[in-house]
């Protein structure tokens, strides 16, 4: 060591570091993955409690000026438009930067990887977790898979690195936590993770399966055997060369041996499989286990032996039973209408495969199942065959975490839906997390962790560069799974909900949101029994659609409903002369001297005897379902 180096040493080792905190405008809590960058091109990050403990050789004790950047918050501009903060850097100090949330979701924590709370235990802060620098040697790790399993949380992970070497454990990775509402447990602030380690410490394997290349899986689910005993599962997919699946299988939990064992295994190509997130439904006197990709379109019966024989699986489907995407073969009755039905030995359509069919020309556009867009601006939205649906026990619904394929950047958009059944209607969404040319994939809504009757969602998903064009990796926070929450009574996720029509006639009367879901109507039964969408509970700016059985009106915010006169709340719409309609179209009122008024969207319907009034009663979100 150069003798100099060693007259510096002592004071490096004594440095007391300069503590910057960056928190939300608006809660004031610190807010995780905030990028400051000096005038010379340092650049530090906060860590899940939005600290940095700055400890520069040459720019303490001075003014330093931070560009300030974020993934959906911002820091105010100056005259400039630079957005930044100059701070006095003092040995012991601190200093709050203060950000504007620009998304809709809250970023919490970061759930894996090296680094969680690193600054805050260099600046002597209290951490939340009882590892916050380094669990089990897991510097990153893709994807997540969870399930509650034996009074614990169970965690699996894909592909996941470690310090000692750039190749780390690529056959799944797992760990095990308290479930959530555990006393002392905090879900906003981190989770305690205990994984299933080797000799080495590192994360071992829970599912080698034989074969080259890495083990992933999908659709973990806990079932009943025929015993009564639950058994955790998985579907499995061998992967080769570029992320191609050459293998898939299903396997089952040793209790033993703390990991996955084969079950079976079949070709890659069969209709359908575990796959995606899972989650329990009961449709009439069956229980079944759905699994849910971009809309949960595949179910098989709820057991360990149901499970385990793909020739009890099926999807709900527009194709002819026994074909493939490829053969377009559209399942169609005498009058030309699709046919949706649940249907074995043939593949769901999803997203992808919804537009390769309508591209052919074998179905049309609006004859889709999966109809999402912008609820602002009505605009389609493609999403990922990775998205996640659950039930939530607040709004009472169907919600929907959708990952968009090639939005404002290819794959770190994610948005929030709802609907009435697993089935949909999935239509309009809003946009809830924007990353700036970054991935965040694979999301996993985490409906129990919220606290009974709170309005809160949790969810996660995977922050990396991979897919993104961006070669400039966030440090530590690459590879990772980050944890967000979104409030679903803020304003803007308000949105419209299917108001179907008994008869299709478009009475008043018949008019409702209330409805079977369409996942357990007989088979003929269509989505063009929707007349249009409206907000399923108020909103500034929005007036009620009232029926009396007869008529319909729209009544200010402040306007009463009479319910003694038999009057209902059809749904929430815009006012008729709404200056900014955005994705929404006039109600009209079509009169008859003879008959009863009849409500469409449509301006130009022809109806024997009836005359379409001159001003529309409202502005509603059409529907895209037409017969």
């Amino acid at each position: 060591m150069h003798p100099s180096c060693a007259l510096l040493l002592p004071l490096l080792l004594a440095a007391n570091p300069f503590a910057i905190e960056v928190v939300d405008s608006e809660s004031g809590r610190g807010v995780p993955l905030v990028e400051l960058t000096t005038t010379g091109g340092i650049t530090y990050v906060t860590d899940s409690a939005g600290l940095v403990a700055f400890d520069e050789p040459g720019l303490m004790d001075r003014r330093v000026h931070f560009l300030v950047k974020s993934h959906g918050y911002e820091h105010a501009a100056d005259g400039f438009g630079i957005r930044g903060a100059a701070l006095d850097t003092k040995p012991g100090g601190s200093a709050t930067i203060k950000v504007r949330r620009t998304n809709i979701a809250e970023r919490l924590y970061r759930m894996t990887g090296q680094g969680i709370y690193r600054d805050s235990l260099l600046l002597a802060r209290a951490v939340p977790i009882r590892e916050p620098v380094l669990n089990a040697q897991v510097i990153g790790s893709d994807s997540v898979m969870t399930a509650e399993y034996r009074g614990r949380l169970h965690w699996f992970w894909g592909d996941t690195n470690r310090p000692k070497y750039p190749l780390g454990n690529f056959h799944t990775p797992g760990a095990t936590s308290l479930l959530p509402g555990a006393a002392g447990w905090d879900a906003s602030r981190g989770v305690d993770l205990s994984y299933y380690t080797g000799e080495d410490g590192f994360a071992r394997p829970t599912c080698q399966m034989p074969g080259e290349g890495p083990t992933w899986i999908n659709g973990v689910a806990v079932l009943p055997d025929a015993s009564g005993r639950e058994r955790m599962l998985c579907g499995y997919a061998k992967i080769k060369g570029s992320l191609s699946v050459y293998r898939r299988g299903i396997a089952i939990w040793n209790d033993e041996t703390e990991s996955f064992e084969r079950v079976i295994d079949f070709e890659p190509d069969v209709p359908t499989y575990p796959d995606g997130h899972s989650f329990r439904h009961r449709e009439g006197d069956t229980d079944y286990l759905y699994f849910g990709t971009s809309t949960p379109l595949v179910r098989v019966k709820a057991t360990v032996e149901s499970y385990c024989d793909l020739a009890q699986y099926e999807a709900y489907t527009c194709l002819a039973e026994g074909t493939r995407v490829d053969d377009g073969r559209i399942d169609r009755d005498d009058a030309g209408h699709v046919r949706y039905a649940w249907k074995k030995n043939t593949p769901p359509v999803g997203t992808a495969d919804q537009a390769k069919l309508v591209r052919r020309g074998v179905l049309k556009a609006e004859e889709g199942l999966v109809q999402l867009r912008d609820a602002a601006s009505g605009k389609p939205l493609l999403a990922h065959h990775n998205s996640c649906a659950a039930w939530n026990p607040y709004r009472k619904r169907w919600t929907n975490i959708v990952l968009e394929l090639g939005g404002t950047s290819l794959l770190g958009e994610i948005w929030y839906a709802e609907a009435d059944s697993p089935l949909g209607p999935w239509v309009y969404a809003r946009k809830i997390v924007s990353h700036d040319k970054y991935s965040f994939y694979n999301p996993r809504q985490h409906v129990n962790f919220a606290p009974a009757g709170s309005s809160q969602l949790y969810f996660e998903g995977t922050y990396t560069h991979t897919f993104s064009g961006n070669e400039t990796r966030t440090p530590r926070y690459d590879y990772n799974q980050i944890m967000y929450r979104v409030d679903l009574d803020d304003p803007r996720l308000v949105l419209p909900a299917a108001v179907y029509d008994a008869a299709g006639a478009g009475k008043a009367g018949d008019l409702s949101p209330v409805d079977k879901p369409p996942a357990t109507k007989a088979a003929e039964a269509r989505y063009d029994r929707i007349a249009f969408f409206a907000l399923d509970r108020p909103r500034p700016g929005a007036v009620a659609l009232v029926s009396d059985g007869e008529r319909l009106a729209a009544l200010g915010e402040r306007g009463r409903v009479n319910q003694a006169a038999g009057e209902f709340v059809v749904g929430y719409a815009l006012p008729a002369d709404t200056k900014e309609p955005g994705a929404t179209v006039p109600l009209y009122a079509y009169t008859t001297e003879s008959g009863p008024t009849r409500y469409d969207v449509r301006h130009d319907l022809q109806l024997a005897g009836h005359r379409r009034a001159e001003k529309p009663v409202c502005r509603v979100w059409p529907s895209p379902y037409r017969p």
